[in-house]
């Protein structure tokens, strides 16, 4: 299937950046996107995390923007029931790359994200436990992380450029707004509601 079908389907947030004068498109939490063309993918984490994922050797590549549920899971349960949805967050974004022609022996991941930013959030440690998770899952699933900036209490605007694989990674320490706090709060209440349906299967 041609590459522009899929990245209709994954991410309406298209837009041409002027700053680096290339066609990007915008992640929101929940959200995730494939691409094999030259373009800019871009997202804003505070406590979530992000995976960029890429054929090295093929140029394609994608990201996602997720969160775990609240629940369920201690720091002996990493990859426990409340995980399910961080499993469901990478594997749909591994799976569409595999289906876009990438080779699973070619993938490697850059990971960015898990603040502490959130007010309330910080009993439940949700930044470390996202960032805990995506680094456990990497490893479980022998994906090698080239790149990581994870934790820390900035939230971060993260730019990945999927064909050459490079990252650039703005930290926000003065945030004028509660956009990125507003944002992952609605979020992590849709997550309390949310289930994931079936299960997926990777392939080679």
């Amino acid at each position: 299937m041609a590459d522009h079908l899929f990245e209709e389907l994954q991410a309406p947030n298209l837009y041409f950046d002027r700053g680096h004068e290339i066609e990007a498109a915008k992640i929101l939490p929940g959200e995730y996107y494939a691409t094999a063309r030259d373009m800019m993918l871009v997202t804003v984490l505070g406590s979530c995390v992000c995976a960029c994922i890429r054929d090295r050797e093929l140029g394609i590549g994608g990201m996602n923007h997720f969160m775990l549920p609240d629940g369920g899971m201690d720091q002996g349960d990493i990859l426990g029931e409340s995980a399910r949805y961080g499993t469901y967050a990478m594997e749909i974004l591994i799976n569409q790359l595999l289906k876009m022609g990438a080779k699973r022996g070619n993938l490697e991941a850059k990971v960015f994200g898990g603040a502490a930013v959130l007010r309330g959030f910080m009993v439940a440690n949700v930044g470390e436990r996202n960032a805990q998770f995506v680094l456990k899952f990497l490893k479980t699933e022998n994906i090698p992380v080239a790149a990581q900036d994870l934790r820390d209490i900035h939230p971060r605007k993260v730019y990945f450029f999927p064909k050459t694989g490079r990252v650039r990674v703005k930290k926000l320490r003065q945030v004028h707004n509660d956009t990125v706090i507003n944002r992952e709060s609605e979020y992590k209440a849709r997550l309390r509601y949310a289930k994931v349906e079936g299960e997926l299967e990777l392939f080679d």
